[in-house]
């Protein structure tokens, strides 16, 4: 008998298996603590993008779209549609005044992750995080450990938020880490961070609104931060200056 993978616990997650293999996953989960915790997160962020994006499915076609000239390639309508799609997603720009770099870096998948893990999360009322303020120095050499990588955690006291705790989340190629803080109105941050593959860099800061959350992200060395709230940019603006400050000071 094969061995359970992670394509299957995500095919499973998604409720894409036949009842033979789905009966397979479901025993191996069973006695299998970090496969269940992972596909129960995987489950709950697959929630949060349905309420995060479904409702563009439903918008209509822009007509700047569908007016395309005779003369012009008409393209099929599931081109036009996915243009659309692709629009919605766009990511708006803002160069970050300490920093600016002119290489291109994937970074599309950061907000967006950021934006789902911030969803999910940030309205939890009794779990909110793994791991409490109370134990932050734990909870920094955890989270260092489980990403390979020596992780600061920036005070956000003076912009009025302190430290709820944070927890390891799934990311697309490793583990994640994901730092939360709160406001005395119960306002909340969280300060995303994955581990990279590809070669060092630096980008400008760079801006994405999902929805009602807005995400302000960029790579320094082989990390990618992205700092998410439901606030307005330049409030949120004011917290990522003072995070990219304390991590580069």
């Amino acid at each position: 008998m094969s061995k359970i993978t992670q394509a299957d616990l995500h095919a499973y997650a998604d409720a894409q298996l036949d009842e033979a293999h789905r009966l397979r996953v479901e025993a191996h989960i069973a006695h299998d603590a970090e496969a269940a915790e992972n596909v129960r997160v995987w489950r709950e962020q697959n929630q949060a993008l349905r309420a995060l994006y479904n409702p563009i499915l439903n918008e209509p076609v822009p007509q700047r779209l569908l007016a395309v000239r005779a003369s012009r390639i008409r393209w099929p309508y599931y081109a036009i549609a996915a243009g659309a799609m692709g629009l919605s997603f766009g990511l708006g720009w803002m160069a970050h005044p300490q920093q600016q770099s002119g290489r291109a870096v994937d970074t599309g998948a950061l907000p967006r992750r950021a934006a789902v893990a911030y969803a999910v999360y940030a309205p939890e009322v009794r779990h909110p995080v793994e791991v409490g303020a109370e134990q932050q120095d734990h909870l920094v050499k955890w989270l260092s450990k489980r990403l390979g990588h020596q992780l600061k955690l920036p005070q956000l006291a003076q912009q009025g938020f302190d430290l709820v705790g944070g927890r390891l989340l799934p990311g697309g190629k490793g583990p994640v880490a994901q730092f939360m803080y709160q406001d005395p109105k119960g306002q909340r941050i969280t300060l995303y961070v994955s581990r990279r593959d590809a070669e060092p860099g630096e980008t400008a800061f760079r801006f994405s609104q999902e929805e009602k959350i807005a995400v302000f992200y960029w790579i320094d060395g082989k990390l990618g931060y992205a700092l998410s709230a439901e606030m307005d940019r330049a409030r949120l603006l004011t917290v990522a200056t003072a995070v990219y400050r304390q991590l580069n000071p």
